[in-house]
Order: C-alpha cells, then sequence, then structure tokens
C-alpha cells in the first residue's frame, strides 16, 4: 500500500483507520500463525515426533531418546560371550604331511609322527538341487485284473515339479526377506543354477496363502483372547492408491489386516476391538477411543512430544514430565524383575501429585486461547498450540498415560505394534507398493505367520517347509 492510499484512508475519517488497522492485525496473526507451524515442522525430526529417520534426511543425526546407562561399551562383565566352538564331528579330514626338514633338507618320510597340529574351517557345501524320482507301482490284479497304482507322497502332484524346500526358500526370499521377484529369479539362478519363472514364485506364495488361511483365523483367536494387545496402523500403496494395514499383536503374535480406510469402519471389519474386553495399547488415535475395552496410551510419543516442547518453547514442565515418566519406567521395570506386581501405595500416590503438579504448571503456561466470535462459528475444536494439545491429553487421560504402573502387564510403550509394522514400510521402500489387493492381502497373512514364528522361536524354513508338506505349524504362545 502507497502513501497516497494511506492518506485517501486517513482523509476517510476514524472508522476507515480503525478497519485498516484491525484488518493488519487479523493479517498478522495469520501470518505469524504460518511462521510458528513452519519453524515447528523444521524443529521435528525422527527424535522428538513421528517422523521417521529416513526423514531426517542430511541434517545431524539427532540425540536418541534413550539415556546413559553408565556402563562402558561392547559386552559386559561377566557375559559369557560367543565364539566359534571345537567340533567334534566333521565332514573331511585334509592332511599336510612333512617331508622334508625345512633346517638341512633332510628326508622326514619315514620318520615316526610326533604329533598334529589341527585347525578347522568352518565353510559352506556346494549347494546344488537334488533331484528325487518318484516310482509308484503299477500292478494288474489276476483275479479281478484291476489295475492297482502306487500312492504318492503328499505334495507330489506333477510329473515334474519343485519340491516342498525350494518353494519355501521362494517364499521365505520373497516375504521375508523382502527380496523383489526378479532378485530372487537370479539368486536362484546363480546359486543353484535353476532357471525361475515369476509366475511360478508367485504360484507357490499363493499356495502357501490358501494353506495358512486356518492358522491366520487361529492366531486372531489368540489374539482377541490375550489380556493386552498393542495396535497400531500406517498406510499402504496398492494399486496406486492409499490402503491401511492394521495391526494387532502380542509378544508371542501378530496379526494383519487391511483396509482401505484407517479409522472405525476399518477397526469394525477387523472385528477385534468390538468385542475385545482386555487392554488395548495405542498411540491415541481417536477411533481407538470409540471401544469399550480398557485404553493403555503409548510414552515413547509422549517422550517424543515433551523432547519438542522442551525444544523448540523452552518449557521447564515438559523436560520434569519426561523425567518423570522415565524415572517412574525404571521403577516399574526394577519391581518387576524382582517379582513384584506392584509399586508401594506411597510411591504410587507420590507419582500422581508430580503427574498433576506438572501437567498444572503446563496449563498456566499455555492457557486456553481466546476464541474470537468468528472463529467460534467456524466448524471444529479452535487450533491451540501443541503443548496445550499435550498437556489436554495427559490430563483427561492420567488413567491410560500411567497404565503401566496401576498394571504391570501393559507395557511402557506401543513399540511391540510399531515393530511389527516396521518391515511393512521397508517392503514399500523396496518395491514401491502392491500391484494388487490380492498381493498385499498374501503378503499379510504370509507375513504374519512368519513374525509369529519367530516370536516363538521356531524355525521359519522349516515351518514353511511343512506348509507345502500339508502340515502348517501352530505356534504355540509361552
Amino acid at each position: 500500500m502507497s502513501r497516497d492510499e494511506i492518506r485517501a484512508i486517513y482523509a476517510e475519517g476514524e472508522e476507515a483507520v480503525i478497519a485498516l488497522v484491525e484488518g493488519l492485525l487479523q493479517r498478522t496473526v495469520v501470518l505469524e500463525e504460518r511462521v510458528e507451524a513452519l519453524e515447528n515442522q523444521l524443529a521435528k525430526n525422527s527424535r522428538n515426533s513421528s517422523k521417521p529417520p529416513s526423514s531426517d534426511g542430511f541434517k545431524p543425526n539427532p540425540k536418541s531418546q534413550r539415556r546413559q546407562s553408565g556402563r562402558s561399551s561392547g559386552g559386559q562383565s561377566g557375559h559369557p560371550g560367543q565364539t566359534l566352538e571345537w567340533s567334534c564331528e566333521v565332514d573331511e579330514v585334509i592332511t599336510h604331511p612333512v617331508e622334508t626338514c625345512e633346517a638341512c633338507g633332510s628326508s622326514l618320510r619315514e620318520v615316526e609322527l610326533a604329533s598334529w597340529d589341527l585347525r578347522q574351517v568352518r565353510d559352506l557345501a556346494p549347494i546344488q538341487i537334488s533331484v528325487t524320482e518318484h516310482q509308484a507301482e503299477v500292478k494288474c490284479c489276476p483275479g479281478c485284473q484291476s489295475l492297482n497304482r502306487g500312492r504318492f507322497p503328499v505334495g507330489v502332484n506333477s510329473v515334474v515339479q519343485y519340491g516342498a524346500s525350494l518353494k519355501s526358500l521362494m517364499v521365505y526370499l520373497l516375504d521375508y526377506q523382502l527380496l523383489p521377484s526378479a532378485r530372487v529369479e537370479e539368486l536362484f539362478a546363480d546359486v543353484l543354477g535353476c532357471a525361475l519363472s515369476e509366475a511360478t514364485l508367485y504360484t507357490s506364495r499363493a499356495r502357501c496363502f490358501d494353506e495358512l488361511e486356518p492358522v491366520e483365523d487361529w492366531i486372531f483367536e489368540q489374539v482377541a483372547t490375550s489380556e493386552v494387545i498393542p495396535c497400531d496402523e500406517t498406510g499402504l500403496r496398492v494399486n496406486g492408491k492409499l490402503w491401511w494395514l492394521h495391526v494387532a499383536s502380542t509378544d508371542g503374535l501378530t496379526f494383519y489386516f487391511i483396509h482401505t480406510k484407517r479409522g472405525k469402519a476399518a477397526l469394525d471389519a477387523m472385528a477385534l476391538l468390538p468385542n475385545y474386553e482386555g487392554v488395548t495399547v495405542h498411540d491415541g488415535w481417536q477411533s481407538y477411543a470409540q471401544y469399550d475395552c480398557d485404553h493403555a496410551l503409548c510414552n515413547a510419543h509422549h517422550l517424543r512430544e515433551l523432547e519438542f516442547i522442551a525444544e523448540r518453547y523452552g518449557q521447564r514442565w515438559a523436560d520434569e514430565m519426561g523425567s518423570l515418566l522415565r524415572n517412574l519406567k525404571q521403577q516399574v521395570d526394577a519391581a518387576k524383575a524382582q517379582g513384584a506386581s506392584t509399586l508401594s501405595p506411597d510411591l504410587v500416590q507420590w507419582v500422581e501429585h508430580r503427574y498433576e503438579w506438572w501437567v498444572a504448571v503446563g496449563l498456566t503456561a499455555n492457557p486456553t486461547p481466546e476464541v474470537s466470535p468468528d472463529a467460534a462459528k467456524s466448524r471444529g475444536r479452535p487450533k491451540q498450540s501443541p503443548a496445550k494439545n499435550l498437556l489436554d491429553r495427559l490430563a483427561q487421560h492420567q488413567s491410560q498415560v500411567l497404565a503401566f504402573m496401576h498394571d504391570f502387564r501393559v507395557p511402557f510403550d506401543n513399540n511391540q505394534a510399531e515393530r511389527d509394522l516396521r518391515m511393512m514400510k521397508l517392503k514399500q521402500k523396496i518395491s514401491g507398493g502392491f500391484r494388487s489387493v490380492q498381493g498385499a492381502q498374501m503378503f499379510s497373512r504370509i507375513r504374519g505367520y512368519m513374525s509369529t514364528l519367530k516370536k516363538q522361536g521356531l524355525n521359519v524354513l522349516d515351518a514353511l517347509k511343512q506348509v507345502f508338506l500339508g502340515n502348517s505349524t501352530i505356534p504355540q504362545p509361552e
């Protein structure tokens, strides 16, 4: 606006000047909010928010949320360690004779052996595909002249086919090691001299998917009756569109579910939470709160948010609340290690008092913003600062934040579910997404089975081989 335009407004009188100033002030507020939002976005990283580490780019690596333990790095005193052990059974022995004396050159061929120097080398035996020919007898009954044929083993259905071990390796490389199909084909060609087609890979995968349907149903039933289940969700690209992968798991079971929606519609279709009576651990996503089960909130999320507020706004209460939660976790872990099931009533009372105190201090430093008449007419709740949003959550859901203190079955965070989703994100980074809904469903069922096997300490390749032999392993939680 030029000086002449300002003079023209001034000439119009007091109301024109007031309107101009109010308009400028309103615009200043909007711009300040935009600047603050952009600065907040720049200040966030994988340590103080839920952003993934890959988003940190080439910035200096952020500090870890972990605090120093006071122990030196590396193996601790008294740790048994692990090294190559001498084997009493060997597959091949190679002798290295001494024929002449290195000092004088005399022949030692007829000299009596004094002792052996022994060394063992562990190496990979030549890898090759073995071919087994099955011969089923055919006999003609002399009495009725009917032909009788011997029965082939389960899984031997074609004249020439791949066996259960090779098929299990195909699925293992695709869905556990996350190799693209082209690289699996290359590996089979280079290592085994076997020319596979992409169709063979996906036929084996589809067979595994069908065989694992009853196992997936069993895993779902076990998760649904568990006392505590961490839950989470993440975006998934299917045929170029955004879908959602939901997970409900325990330390021994993993169940995945794919849906087009993220919220309640997907959770209803998943059919787990509507009738669940235990404790679900999650990150506070509002869709979970609509179910009548007990809830516990992930404190790893809270620690990151508190770290951000302490760094961005310099508010002491955030530092103190973070320290309170970390110290409380150490107290709970120590009590569990000693076989206790609860903390002392005095300690619980003190923690709750300190918790409420620092929330009150934070609310004093971050009062509810005044709402203008125009903003009150707009849809949705008034916009608040990140600090105020977090404080409201901590105040309204104190019992869910401190659930791990009151019930030792409840974990401090939701890391179990997040770990179960992490490989799904890696799969997308490698392949970019899934070309079909069926492909995504195949991956989720097979991956859920493999994750459950690993949690149970079972060998994934051996279990997959049994799947192709018609004997799916049902993991048994301890």
